[in-house]
């Protein structure tokens, strides 16, 4: 019915009054009193008059009620305002862009599309559709219209209908629906394919032959391999005619490119971008209806969950496929790192093996090519996953086994992230490997980088004015980033790239074009490839480039001109998510500890391969700012080392000590002595002796037991003798 004038005004009082009670006014109705229909049509009004305050706070209202999406949906469906409500939001996101009534108006426009597309999945609004299909001419067309746009959640039912041989119309209105329904149709088609058995399966074939997308090839190459049926098998070959399939690849292979065609997370096999899950499917011929039956997973690991499920059958296929196996491995630890914690995955559930497990257990030929893919892929989870299984299993000349002239742990020593780096240096170490290879002089000072520089952050902030790079830089420090100098491009910077030990995050205020070919320059970069990158825009770049770049975790849009505290979070979150955040002190720690260790095995077997004295410089360095327990481990290492330098810079440590850590480290200096002679300097050996000559019990015998390990004249310590 249509409403008065009269009734509109009261609408609009109503709803302002509410507002007022928002507002904390003295005299307003409750915010309830206005229906819901009085606040879409003012939301709807305030928008087109311009009141953006008014229609933010009404659109709040909309938002914090307790209506679910189908129902907003019917709402608005209802109220006769749809085109006025699309104009409305429209309206909001071109005048308020960056401004909370363009988030507004961006969260009702999805509770509406979400409100729509549970009302086009429901199963009795399928079901009913289902009916209409062999009814009037109109009826059929909306309930096609519906059908596709349920799309996958339609399959079931379309498939009931499709093998109802008693219903000719329907069977082929449902094939028809089918076919035109695209990719969505697909899988689960491909998953009652391996299970039917002739007409059926030979139904099932005919109809992936008429929908045109390869994901079907390996299913229906399958199906006719195994079928008994010739009519089955001849329909499979026809489908496989249609598709581009010329043979000559193995069933086995062509389901190990499905599941890397998965792994990608390539657009033909996710049937619902941006949206929370997907579905998994399973064929149950016991059901008293419906064979196929979908279970939602989320999409965070959904295409793991798919790709793990291909190299399966890839694997049955040929059990010694070690590019199957590295896949399933690869695609386990990528789903292990991506779910979200406390989530009960349907594929994976928690009663099945950690990763690590089958990570070791699938030995070095794999779990080099799984730190191949994550290398190449730039996925550092996956990269440092497969190192650790790597120094669990390998040694010696198994570091190259099955991989022929490729080395992946060697490629790590360069990859563009400190911890894969350390790892891959301190892999490198523990194995004691016995024969030279290229990349064998970079491991040694990666260790002793590791013991100095692990805790050290550094960023790089690239802009055109000063102010604002002062103003980024303040920010950045005070999350203890060390911030290099400005500049506008990373070219200009190179020489203090070089000099850092890994660049941990760029943040970059230039305009668009320029900031975008930075994004492309930096993923060219052996240092920065795999660096996180803030990219600040201005408001109307920043809401285009923002759902480009939304699923790649080493790029976040932001706009400019954002808080400090925002910009503070957006950088953690951008770390975190990139790389696992900065090297936190703790692990810092433990990285320095098992270099200390790892070095000092390598001294003490005199491995000539990775020679500790291409650490001596960093070493001593080291052990002149540590303290502790941290310098007598990185002591005890220098007293190993052959090299004059160690031993001197040692004794200079020892004699500037005091008490009992003072006795240890002449303890050290003597065994270096016993070693390698004695290297010291006159002026050392002096303090030595008046160590020896002091009346400090445990410190005097330390350093007499060193000046016979020197091997110091008797004329130099005659007058000890002596007593004077």
């Amino acid at each position: 019915m249509r409403r008065t004038p009269t009734g509109r005004v009261l609408c609009i009082v109503a709803s302002t009054l509410t507002l007022w009670a928002s507002a904390g006014g003295a005299l307003a109705q409750p915010a309830d009193e206005a229906t819901p229909e009085q606040k879409l049509r003012d939301f709807i009004h305030y928008i087109l008059i311009d009141r953006h305050d008014a229609a933010d706070l009404i659109g709040q209202q909309l938002l914090a009620g307790d209506m679910p999406p189908q129902a907003f949906t019917d709402l608005v469906d209802s109220s006769g305002e749809y085109q006025r409500f699309r104009a409305a939001l429209g309206e909001a996101m071109r005048v308020d862009v960056g401004g909370t009534l363009e988030e507004t108006a961006a969260a009702l426009e999805r509770r509406y599309e979400s409100g729509r597309l549970e009302r086009a999945r429901s199963p009795l609004e399928i079901d009913r559709n289902i009916g209409l299909l062999t009814g009037q001419l109109q009826g059929r067309y909306l309930a096609t219209q519906r059908l596709l746009a349920a799309g996958e959640y339609a399959v079931p039912k379309l498939f009931e209908a499709l093998v109802d041989t008693e219903s000719p119309e329907l069977q082929a209105v449902a094939q028809q629906i089918l076919v035109d329904m695209g990719s969505q149709a697909v899988m689960p088609l491909c998953v009652a394919l391996g299970q039917e058995t002739g007409p059926r399966q030979e139904l099932i074939a005919d109809v992936l032959g008429l929908k045109g997308y390869r994901t079907a090839v390996p299913f229906l190459a399958m199906a006719a391999q195994t079928t008994t049926t010739p009519e089955v098998r001849e329909a499979c070959e026809r489908a496989l005619a249609k598709l581009g399939s010329t043979g000559g690849v193995s069933v086995s292979n062509l389901f190990l490119q499905l599941g890397e065609v998965f792994y990608a997370e390539r657009p033909e096999v996710t049937s619902f971008p941006g949206e929370e899950h997907q579905l998994l499917w399973t064929y149950l011929p016991s059901a008293p209806s419906v064979s196929l039956v979908a279970t939602p997973i989320l999409t965070e690991v959904y295409h793991e969950a798919m790709a793990m499920r291909m190299a399966e059958v890839a694997l049955h296929g040929d059990s010694q496929s070690l590019d199957a196996a590295a896949l399933w491995v690869s695609a386990n630890i990528k789903r292990q790192v991506e779910q979200p914690e406390g989530y009960e995955n349907p594929a994976y559930p928690s009663t099945r093996r950690d990763p690590a497990y089958f990570a070791v257990a699938s030995g070095m030929a794999v779990e080099s090519r799984v730190l191949a893919r994550g290398l190449e892929t730039r996925n550092t989870p996956l990269a440092r996953a497969a190192i650790a299984a790597i120094e669990e299993i390998a040694g010696g000349s198994q570091l190259w086994s099955g991989m022929s002239d490729r080395r992946p742990l060697v490629e790590a020593l360069g990859y563009a992230n400190r911890r894969v780096q350390y790892e891959a240096s301190l892999a490198f170490g523990a194995s004691q490997p016995l024969e030279i290879f290229e990349g064998a002089d970079r491991v040694v000072p990666l260790l002793a980088s590791a013991i100095r520089d692990a805790a050290e952050r550094y960023a790089m902030v690239l802009s055109d004015g000063v102010e604002e790079y002062q103003g980024v830089r303040r920010i950045l420090e005070g999350q203890g980033y060390t911030v290099l100098p400005r500049g506008s491009s990373p070219g200009e910077l190179e020489q203090e790239i070089a000099e850092a030990a890994g660049i941990d995050v760029i943040v970059t205020m230039l305009p668009r074009e320029t900031s975008l070919g930075v994004i492309d320059q930096a993923r060219f970069s052996s240092k920065l490839a795999v660096t996180p990158m803030l990219v600040l825009l201005s408001a109307q770049d920043a809401a285009t480039l923002s759902p480009i770049y939304e699923r790649n975790p080493m790029v976040m849009i932001r706009r400019v001109g954002l808080p400090a505290d925002t910009i503070a979070r957006a950088v953690d979150a951008l770390v975190e998510d990139a790389s696992g955040g900065p090297i936190t002190p703790e692990e810092a720690s433990h990285y320095a500890e098992r270099s200390i260790s790892v070095l000092r095995d390598l001294a003490v077997s005199g491995n000539e391969v990775l020679r500790v004295e291409d650490a001596t410089a960093a070493l001593i360095s080291a052990v002149t700012d540590a303290a502790g327990s941290r310098r007598m481990a990185i002591a005890e290492v220098l007293s190993l080392v052959s090299d004059t330098r160690a031993q001197r810079a040692l004794a200079e440590v020892a004699v500037n000590a005091s008490g009992g850590e003072q006795a240890a480290l002449l303890g050290l200096v003597a065994k270096s002595a016993k070693r390698f002679g004695n290297q010291l300097e006159d002026r050392q050996v002096a303090r030595v002796v008046s160590i020896a000559a002091s009346d400090k019990p445990q410190e005097s015998l330390a350093a007499a037991a060193l000046l016979g390990a020197l091997g110091v004249p008797n004329a130099d310590f005659l007058p000890l003798l002596l007593g004077q």
